[in-house]
Protein backbone atom coordinates (compact mmCIF):
# COMPACT_ATOMS: atom_id res chain seq x y z
CA UNK A 1 0.00 0.00 0.00
CA UNK A 2 1.46 3.28 -0.69
CA UNK A 3 1.31 5.76 1.67
CA UNK A 4 0.96 9.47 -0.90
CA UNK A 5 -1.86 9.73 -3.26
CA UNK A 6 -1.97 10.95 -7.27
CA UNK A 7 0.59 8.41 -7.90
CA UNK A 8 2.49 8.42 -11.49
CA UNK A 9 5.15 5.58 -12.11
CA UNK A 10 7.54 5.15 -14.95
CA UNK A 11 8.76 1.95 -16.29
CA UNK A 12 10.31 0.23 -18.77
CA UNK A 13 10.29 3.95 -21.09
CA UNK A 14 7.32 5.21 -20.20
CA UNK A 15 5.11 7.19 -17.71
CA UNK A 16 1.87 5.30 -15.98
CA UNK A 17 -0.77 6.91 -14.10
CA UNK A 18 -1.30 5.07 -10.71
CA UNK A 19 0.73 2.58 -9.04
CA UNK A 20 1.29 -0.29 -10.69
CA UNK A 21 2.82 -3.55 -10.69
CA UNK A 22 6.56 -3.35 -11.69
CA UNK A 23 8.15 -6.38 -9.69
CA UNK A 24 7.56 -10.61 -10.93
CA UNK A 25 7.07 -13.05 -8.30
CA UNK A 26 10.60 -14.84 -9.92
CA UNK A 27 12.75 -11.15 -9.85
CA UNK A 28 15.66 -11.80 -7.32
CA UNK A 29 14.57 -8.45 -6.06
CA UNK A 30 11.29 -9.83 -4.40
CA UNK A 31 12.56 -13.32 -2.90
CA UNK A 32 16.51 -12.18 -2.31
CA UNK A 33 16.25 -8.43 -1.35
CA UNK A 34 18.58 -6.61 -3.76
CA UNK A 35 16.73 -3.67 -3.99
CA UNK A 36 17.44 0.11 -3.45
CA UNK A 37 15.81 3.29 -3.50
CA UNK A 38 15.95 6.83 -3.32
CA UNK A 39 14.23 10.00 -2.08
CA UNK A 40 14.09 13.30 -3.31
CA UNK A 41 10.76 16.08 -2.87
CA UNK A 42 9.17 18.54 -4.58
CA UNK A 43 7.64 21.15 -2.72
CA UNK A 44 6.79 25.08 -3.38
CA UNK A 45 7.80 24.36 -7.04
CA UNK A 46 11.52 23.30 -5.48
CA UNK A 47 13.71 20.51 -6.49
CA UNK A 48 16.46 20.57 -3.95
CA UNK A 49 19.30 18.31 -4.72
CA UNK A 50 17.15 16.24 -6.81
CA UNK A 51 20.05 15.39 -9.39
CA UNK A 52 22.30 14.20 -5.50
CA UNK A 53 19.56 11.94 -4.70
CA UNK A 54 19.31 10.14 -8.07
CA UNK A 55 23.07 10.16 -8.45
CA UNK A 56 22.91 8.46 -5.24
CA UNK A 57 20.42 5.30 -6.24
CA UNK A 58 23.06 4.66 -8.98
CA UNK A 59 25.84 4.49 -6.18
CA UNK A 60 23.30 2.46 -3.98
CA UNK A 61 22.89 -0.13 -6.83
CA UNK A 62 26.33 -0.57 -7.47
CA UNK A 63 27.04 -1.06 -3.98
CA UNK A 64 24.31 -4.16 -3.74
CA UNK A 65 25.97 -5.30 -6.65
CA UNK A 66 23.02 -4.53 -9.40
CA UNK A 67 23.74 -2.98 -12.36
CA UNK A 68 22.69 0.79 -12.86
CA UNK A 69 20.76 1.16 -15.94
CA UNK A 70 19.86 5.05 -16.23
CA UNK A 71 22.19 8.20 -16.46
CA UNK A 72 21.75 10.24 -13.27
CA UNK A 73 21.44 13.14 -15.47
CA UNK A 74 18.97 10.97 -17.59
CA UNK A 75 16.72 10.09 -14.29
CA UNK A 76 16.55 13.87 -13.19
CA UNK A 77 14.82 14.53 -16.58
CA UNK A 78 12.22 11.75 -16.25
CA UNK A 79 11.31 13.23 -12.61
CA UNK A 80 11.00 16.63 -13.99
CA UNK A 81 8.90 15.15 -16.62
CA UNK A 82 6.55 13.64 -14.48
CA UNK A 83 6.40 16.42 -11.93
CA UNK A 84 5.46 18.83 -14.41
CA UNK A 85 2.15 17.03 -14.46
CA UNK A 86 1.16 17.69 -10.71
CA UNK A 87 -0.81 21.08 -9.92
CA UNK A 88 1.41 24.16 -9.20
CA UNK A 89 2.25 23.96 -4.97
CA UNK A 90 1.33 20.13 -4.81
CA UNK A 91 4.40 18.40 -2.63
CA UNK A 92 5.06 15.28 -4.16
CA UNK A 93 7.84 12.45 -2.85
CA UNK A 94 9.88 11.06 -5.54
CA UNK A 95 11.46 7.74 -5.23
CA UNK A 96 14.02 6.74 -8.15
CA UNK A 97 14.40 2.36 -7.61
CA UNK A 98 16.12 -0.53 -9.19
CA UNK A 99 16.12 -3.90 -8.49
CA UNK A 100 18.01 -7.02 -10.08
CA UNK A 101 15.90 -9.60 -12.11
CA UNK A 102 17.96 -12.65 -12.26
CA UNK A 103 19.75 -14.24 -9.19
CA UNK A 104 23.63 -16.17 -10.62
CA UNK A 105 25.48 -18.64 -8.16
CA UNK A 106 22.73 -20.95 -6.54
CA UNK A 107 20.31 -17.25 -7.28
CA UNK A 108 21.58 -16.18 -4.05
CA UNK A 109 23.70 -12.77 -6.03
CA UNK A 110 22.62 -10.84 -8.59
CA UNK A 111 23.43 -11.38 -12.15
CA UNK A 112 25.76 -8.55 -13.64
CA UNK A 113 23.58 -6.79 -16.33
CA UNK A 114 20.08 -7.99 -15.07
CA UNK A 115 18.19 -4.95 -13.63
CA UNK A 116 15.03 -3.34 -13.38
CA UNK A 117 14.07 0.05 -13.18
CA UNK A 118 11.38 2.44 -12.26
CA UNK A 119 10.83 5.97 -10.76
CA UNK A 120 7.73 6.68 -8.54
CA UNK A 121 6.47 9.73 -7.97
CA UNK A 122 3.80 10.07 -4.79
CA UNK A 123 1.80 13.28 -3.56
CA UNK A 124 2.43 13.39 0.20
CA UNK A 125 2.44 16.82 2.04
CA UNK A 126 5.41 18.43 3.86
CA UNK A 127 4.81 17.62 7.60
CA UNK A 128 4.17 20.74 9.79
CA UNK A 129 7.38 22.21 10.92
CA UNK A 130 6.60 23.60 14.44
CA UNK A 131 5.42 19.70 14.98
CA UNK A 132 8.05 18.26 17.09
CA UNK A 133 9.19 14.25 17.67
CA UNK A 134 9.65 12.49 20.81
CA UNK A 135 12.58 10.28 20.90
CA UNK A 136 13.52 6.98 23.22
CA UNK A 137 16.10 4.34 23.24
CA UNK A 138 15.93 1.12 21.11
CA UNK A 139 17.34 -2.24 21.99
CA UNK A 140 18.40 -2.54 18.21
CA UNK A 141 21.39 -1.31 16.37
CA UNK A 142 22.74 -0.19 13.53
CA UNK A 143 24.91 -2.85 11.69
CA UNK A 144 28.47 -2.60 10.55
CA UNK A 145 29.53 -2.53 6.79
CA UNK A 146 31.35 -6.01 7.56
CA UNK A 147 27.80 -7.89 7.81
CA UNK A 148 25.25 -5.17 5.80
CA UNK A 149 25.38 -2.39 2.83
CA UNK A 150 25.46 0.01 4.84
CA UNK A 151 26.76 2.54 2.19
CA UNK A 152 23.78 2.03 0.16
CA UNK A 153 20.06 2.88 0.65
CA UNK A 154 18.80 -0.60 0.48
CA UNK A 155 15.55 -2.23 0.68
CA UNK A 156 17.13 -4.83 2.88
CA UNK A 157 18.00 -2.56 5.34
CA UNK A 158 14.63 -1.14 6.19
CA UNK A 159 13.44 -4.44 8.46
CA UNK A 160 16.00 -3.48 11.16
CA UNK A 161 14.70 0.41 11.32
CA UNK A 162 10.79 -0.99 11.25
CA UNK A 163 11.47 -2.28 14.53
CA UNK A 164 13.28 0.09 16.02
CA UNK A 165 10.45 2.49 15.05
CA UNK A 166 7.83 0.04 15.95
CA UNK A 167 9.53 -0.78 19.47
CA UNK A 168 9.37 3.16 20.19
CA UNK A 169 5.81 3.40 19.30
CA UNK A 170 4.95 0.81 21.77
CA UNK A 171 6.60 2.71 24.15
CA UNK A 172 4.81 5.81 23.66
CA UNK A 173 7.56 7.73 21.78
CA UNK A 174 7.14 9.38 18.40
CA UNK A 175 11.21 7.86 17.35
CA UNK A 176 14.15 6.06 18.31
CA UNK A 177 17.18 7.24 18.82
CA UNK A 178 19.59 4.46 18.01
CA UNK A 179 22.82 3.55 18.96
CA UNK A 180 25.61 1.99 16.71
CA UNK A 181 27.49 -1.51 17.97
CA UNK A 182 29.88 0.53 19.80
CA UNK A 183 26.83 1.79 21.78
CA UNK A 184 27.20 5.66 19.99
CA UNK A 185 24.59 7.53 18.50
CA UNK A 186 24.33 6.58 14.90
CA UNK A 187 21.03 8.22 13.72
CA UNK A 188 17.28 7.76 14.22
CA UNK A 189 14.94 5.27 12.94
CA UNK A 190 14.26 7.59 10.29
CA UNK A 191 16.42 10.33 9.53
CA UNK A 192 19.89 11.91 10.69
CA UNK A 193 20.08 13.54 14.09
CA UNK A 194 21.26 16.67 15.21
CA UNK A 195 21.78 18.35 18.98
CA UNK A 196 22.83 21.64 19.67
CA UNK A 197 25.17 22.80 22.61
CA UNK A 198 25.84 25.95 23.78
CA UNK A 199 25.28 27.68 20.52
CA UNK A 200 27.04 24.97 18.23
CA UNK A 201 25.26 21.81 16.36
CA UNK A 202 26.91 18.56 16.91
CA UNK A 203 25.90 15.64 14.71
CA UNK A 204 27.30 12.32 14.69
CA UNK A 205 30.42 11.41 12.90
CA UNK A 206 29.77 8.91 9.73
CA UNK A 207 31.34 6.20 10.42
CA UNK A 208 30.35 3.83 8.44
CA UNK A 209 27.40 2.02 10.26
CA UNK A 210 24.40 4.87 8.98
CA UNK A 211 23.89 6.48 5.78
CA UNK A 212 25.12 10.27 6.50
CA UNK A 213 22.37 11.58 3.98
CA UNK A 214 22.61 14.15 1.23
CA UNK A 215 20.38 16.85 3.38
CA UNK A 216 22.72 16.10 6.45
CA UNK A 217 25.48 16.87 4.00
CA UNK A 218 23.34 20.29 2.64
CA UNK A 219 22.36 21.04 5.97
CA UNK A 220 26.60 21.05 7.32
CA UNK A 221 27.37 23.02 4.58
CA UNK A 222 24.96 25.91 4.35
CA UNK A 223 24.90 26.39 8.47
CA UNK A 224 29.09 26.83 8.45
CA UNK A 225 28.72 28.75 5.30
CA UNK A 226 26.60 31.21 7.89
CA UNK A 227 28.68 31.16 10.28
CA UNK A 228 27.73 28.56 12.73
CA UNK A 229 30.36 25.78 14.14
CA UNK A 230 28.88 22.79 13.37
CA UNK A 231 30.65 19.44 15.26
CA UNK A 232 30.83 16.07 13.02
CA UNK A 233 31.81 13.82 16.43
CA UNK A 234 31.21 10.98 18.28
CA UNK A 235 28.42 11.46 20.31
CA UNK A 236 26.20 9.16 23.33
CA UNK A 237 23.00 8.81 24.66
CA UNK A 238 24.12 11.17 27.73
CA UNK A 239 25.09 13.60 25.28
CA UNK A 240 21.57 14.20 23.76
CA UNK A 241 20.27 14.07 27.26
CA UNK A 242 22.03 17.23 27.80
CA UNK A 243 21.51 19.01 24.55
CA UNK A 244 19.45 22.57 24.51
CA UNK A 245 17.96 21.42 21.26
CA UNK A 246 17.62 18.50 19.45
CA UNK A 247 16.20 18.01 15.93
CA UNK A 248 16.07 15.39 12.39
CA UNK A 249 16.99 15.85 9.48
CA UNK A 250 16.91 14.02 5.95
CA UNK A 251 14.67 14.72 2.46
CA UNK A 252 10.92 13.64 4.07
CA UNK A 253 10.76 16.64 6.35
CA UNK A 254 13.96 18.27 6.31
CA UNK A 255 13.95 19.50 9.65
CA UNK A 256 11.72 18.18 12.50
CA UNK A 257 12.37 19.26 15.44
CA UNK A 258 12.18 17.08 18.79
CA UNK A 259 10.75 17.69 21.98
CA UNK A 260 12.59 15.17 24.45
CA UNK A 261 14.08 12.48 24.63
CA UNK A 262 12.37 9.80 27.30
CA UNK A 263 12.30 12.12 30.36
CA UNK A 264 14.30 15.24 29.22
CA UNK A 265 12.19 18.20 27.73
CA UNK A 266 13.93 20.53 25.29
CA UNK A 267 12.39 23.92 25.44
CA UNK A 268 14.51 25.70 23.01
CA UNK A 269 13.76 25.59 19.01
CA UNK A 270 15.68 28.74 17.98
CA UNK A 271 18.96 26.91 16.05
CA UNK A 272 16.28 24.11 15.07
CA UNK A 273 14.86 27.22 13.52
CA UNK A 274 17.75 28.80 11.69
CA UNK A 275 18.63 25.50 10.64
CA UNK A 276 15.36 25.44 8.52
CA UNK A 277 15.32 28.88 7.58
CA UNK A 278 18.82 28.87 6.54
CA UNK A 279 18.02 25.45 4.58
CA UNK A 280 15.01 27.05 3.20
CA UNK A 281 16.19 30.33 1.42
CA UNK A 282 19.06 27.87 -0.10
CA UNK A 283 16.53 25.65 -1.42
CA UNK A 284 14.61 28.85 -3.29
CA UNK A 285 17.10 28.64 -5.40
CA UNK A 286 16.00 24.86 -6.74
CA UNK A 287 12.89 25.94 -9.11
CA UNK A 288 11.86 22.84 -11.16
CA UNK A 289 12.21 24.29 -14.61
Amino acid sequence: MAFGKNIRTYFEGQWHEGDIAVMRAADHGLWQGSSIFDGARLFDGLIPDLDAHCARANRSAEALMITPTVDAGEMVEIAKEGLRKYEKGAAVYVRPMYWAIDGSDLGVSPMENSTRFALCLEEVPMPDPEKGTTLTTTSFRRPVLADNVCNAKAGCLYPNNARMLVEAKRKGFGNALVQDAMGNVAETATANVWMVKDGEYFTPIANGTFLAGLTRKRHMKNLREAGYTVNETVLTLDDFRAADEVFLTGNFSKVQPVAGFDDVVYKERKFTRKAREIYMDWAAGCPLV
